[in-house]
């Protein structure tokens, strides 16, 4: 057992730090450039040089600015279903209003549906191998020979005179007469059409799905209709071209549209019915408004209604229509084979109904957790940022498929030919609605940039969808078992070959793994925040402040950043730039522990007065003119003198001297550069244990101010024979293998 002067020990350290400062004032003379780079590669610098500089429109505390602005698109739409052909046609009528200071003197609209173009961006840039056994997906994919793309007839003024346009593969400018000034509308009138993609050949996050066995389709529409680029005080127009990956930037507006389909269709979409005399049975009217008070789903089209329609093959149309307020895109699905449930959800004095549409093939699964798991999911989010505030959410069931939009998503998951379905079937199912679901929140109503930061949308929903899950329960009494969130689930990205791995703060076309990335990555840093660094309470409300102040508008990764340390008072600048900025993992290892008991240094025997007030002095930190030192001074023996003194000092700070105290000098580095929390967990002689949690800014102050280890003391009571790192896997530490030391 080592064995030291806990005092001289104290001496030494504060020797040390002293000794440091001037190595460090010698180096700073010396290589005045250097030591100044060093010093701006610190972990705890603060984001100045990343975050933009706050203005009137984005304050310094992550809220809108008091001259914060953005523009809004209102459409008018009548939409044709070409079941026969598998098209769909349009007209629209888009009133975009200019709430910015600035005169536009053109508009962009987004055509997405010219990434399925041949001749698109999209195919020309996909690499590829030719290997046996093409499939038909790498076949069309490969030869490109689906004829996608919008075909627009006319884009036209209010009074029907062409706009001056100019289509830049997925981005159509419509150049005006004059420009358009702050606060001031422009219509713009749209006609189009173009061909449904089979998602099953040439996949897409939208389409048909064709059942051959009843020739009926079943269609998930959207990204359907020219739209709207956002144009803000970040980007100005944000008009990157779409190429598949990157999601979509839209502003708000009001959404007034009419569906024509085949009669025996059943449609969902985006907003609220306006004519369900119309296009439901009196009887089906009746179960829909029952729905609404009910505690469980009720079924609204039944299985056996459902496979009625799929015999009929009607050849007359209806017109289903909906309104949506306040939405930044729009979606709908309609096919013969839906059976739709509902149950209304409670917030206040508003009715949600959660509502389900799915084919025969996905009961009983669908039936049982849908529209059970929308319910959960509006709950659960709801406590974490503000009230859901729509009328509806659906869940369309698409075979293979997982995309959102405003108050409806399109979900996967199906039961086998006899109805039947496994654990893992069932949990990716509901895990898939809950997501997209979730996505009403981000970014359908919190408006992130998705094309440029997925981030944003898909790593703070996946957070919640992880909070969800934790909540969820069925008749297996089984905890659900999630993909993503817990720390450890992130190791292997974390720790893989950095080649392979980029920044959280990237484009979402230049990402590499893009679901660890996007997804993962975010999820699990969030959860860390919430869980580790900040805790719930300090977590919870400032993630309910950003929700709450950026809802209906378009916030930046600065305003959450910033929001987060405004509404908890805790510096995170380390944080972002450790888990957003950087491809640093955490491995933190235990590189030595030293033991240590207390013993006081005797002086010998004819030892002078002076020599015995600095030895007592030095031991005990006390003043020139402390009465101890001054009975030393007077005393005429100071060998018996220091007995006394011993004693004095014993009683007086018992609290903090024990002399059967143990003390423990833990060594860590930073091996993998990622900035965290350490936390320790003790094992007593005794088989008693307990935890030691310390914050990240212990790293701060390392030795030398610029190396990656550091030293803890820690000091006990009773004998240590263990000391954990991270018990809890916690903080995502890559390699375990060195966090455990045992006596």
């Amino acid at each position: 057992m080592n064995k030291s002067v806990l005092l001289l020990v104290s001496a030494f350290c504060f020797m040390s730090i002293a000794t440091n400062a001037q190595k460090r004032s010698k180096k700073d003379n010396q290589t005045p450039n250097s030591y100044n780079q060093n010093v701006n590669q610190n972990k705890f610098r603060q984001l100045d040089y990343e975050l933009p500089t706050p203005n009137v429109y984005r304050t310094a505390s992550g809220a809108p600015g008091h001259q914060y602005w953005q523009n809004t698109a209102d459409y008018v739409m009548d939409i044709r279903l070409d079941d026969e052909n598998q098209r769909v046609y349009g007209t629209e009528e888009i009133t975009y209003t200019n709430a910015s200071p600035d005169k536009l003197e053109y508009l962009w609209i987004q055509l997405d549906q010219n990434m399925r173009n041949p001749e698109s961006e999209t195919y020309q840039i996909q690499q590829g191998k030719i290997s046996d056994g093409v499939g038909l997906y790498e076949y069309f994919n490969m030869f490109h020979t689906f004829p996608g793309g919008f075909n627009i007839d006319y884009v036209n003024d209010e009074s029907g005179k062409a706009y001056d346009v100019k289509v830049n593969h997925t981005m159509m400018r419509v150049d005006l007469d004059k420009p358009l000034k702050s606060g001031e509308s422009v219509k713009v009138n749209i006609k189009w059409w173009y061909n449904i993609n089979d998602r099953m050949e040439i996949g897409g996050r939208s389409g048909y799905e064709y059942f051959k066995e009843e020739d009926n389709y079943l269609y998930t529409i959207a990204q359907f209709f020219p739209r709207m680029a956002v144009y803000s005080d970040v980007t100005g127009w944000q008009n990157k071209q779409f190429l598949g990956r990157g999601e979509f930037t839209l502003p708000f507006g009001d959404y007034d549209v009419k569906l024509n389909v085949p009669s025996d269709m059943v449609v969902g979409a985006t907003g609220e019915i306006q004519n369900t005399d119309e296009v439901l049975t009196e009887t089906q009217q009746a179960r829909l408004e029952k729905a609404k008070t009910s505690d469980k789903p009720l079924i609204i089209v039944t299985q056996d209604e459902a496979i009625a329609n799929e015999k009929s093959k009607a050849t007359d149309t209806k017109t289903w229509h909906f309104k949506a307020e306040n939405v930044r895109d729009y979606g709908w699905c309609a096919s013969r084979k839906f059976i739709w449930d509902a149950q209304g959800v409670q917030f206040g004095d508003r009715t949600v109904m959660a509502m389900s549409l799915y084919p025969k093939e996905g009961n009983p699964m669908w039936e049982m957790y849908s529209t059970k798991a929308i319910v959960l999911t509006l709950e659960t989010y709801s406590k974490f940022t503000f009230d859901y505030p729509y009328p509806v959410a659906y869940s369309i069931n698409g075979k293979s498929i997982g995309m959102e939009y405003p108050m409806i998503c399109f979900n996967g998951g199906r039961t086998d030919a006899e109805g039947k379905f496994s654990d893992a079937v069932k949990y990716r199912t509901i895990l898939v609605i809950i997501h997209e679901v979730g996505h009403n929140y981000f970014p359908m109503i919190i408006n992130s940039d998705e094309r440029q930061w997925t981030w944003m949308d898909e790593g703070l929903n996946t957070f919640l969808q992880y909070q969800t899950e934790k909540k969820w329960s069925d008749e297996t009494g089984k905890a659900f078992p999630s993909r993503r969130g817990p720390a450890n689930k992130i190791v292997p990205y974390m720790g893989g070959d950095k080649r392979y791995i980029s920044p959280i703060m990237s484009n979402s076309e230049s990402i590499n793994q893009f679901g660890n990335n996007a997804y993962g990555k975010p999820c699990t840093a969030l959860n860390i925040l919430r869980e580790t660094v900040m805790g719930p309470e300090l977590f919870d409300h400032a993630f309910k402040t950003y929700s709450n102040r950026w809802m209906f508008k378009h916030p930046s990764p600065a305003d959450l950043f910033r929001t987060m340390e405004d509404a908890s008072a805790v510096d995170l600048d380390w944080f972002w730039r450790g888990w957003f900025y950087t491809t640093d993992h955490c491995d933190v290892a235990m590189t030595g522990v030293k033991e240590y008991r207390l013993k006081f240094n005797q002086p010998n025997e004819g030892t002078s007065k002076k020599k015995v007030s600095k030895m007592v002095k030095k031991q005990t930190k006390l003043g020139e003119f402390d009465p101890i030192l001054q009975s030393i001074a007077r005393a005429e023996d100071p060998a018996k003198a220091y007995e006394l003194v011993k004693g004095k000092v014993t009683d007086t700070r018992k609290d903090k001297l024990n002399e059967n105290a143990y003390f423990y000098q833990v060594d860590l580095k930073m091996i993998g550069g990622l900035v965290m929390p350490v936390i320790f967990k003790l094992d007593y002689a005794d088989g008693t244990s307990k935890e030691v949690r310390i914050p990240a800014e212990i790293w701060k102050m390392q030795n030398e101010g610029l190396t990656e280890t550091v030293s803890k003391v820690l000091i006990s009571n009773q004998e240590i024979t263990k000391i954990t790192l991270d018990p809890n896997l916690e903080t995502a530490d890559t390699d375990t293998t060195n966090n455990v030391w045992v006596k």
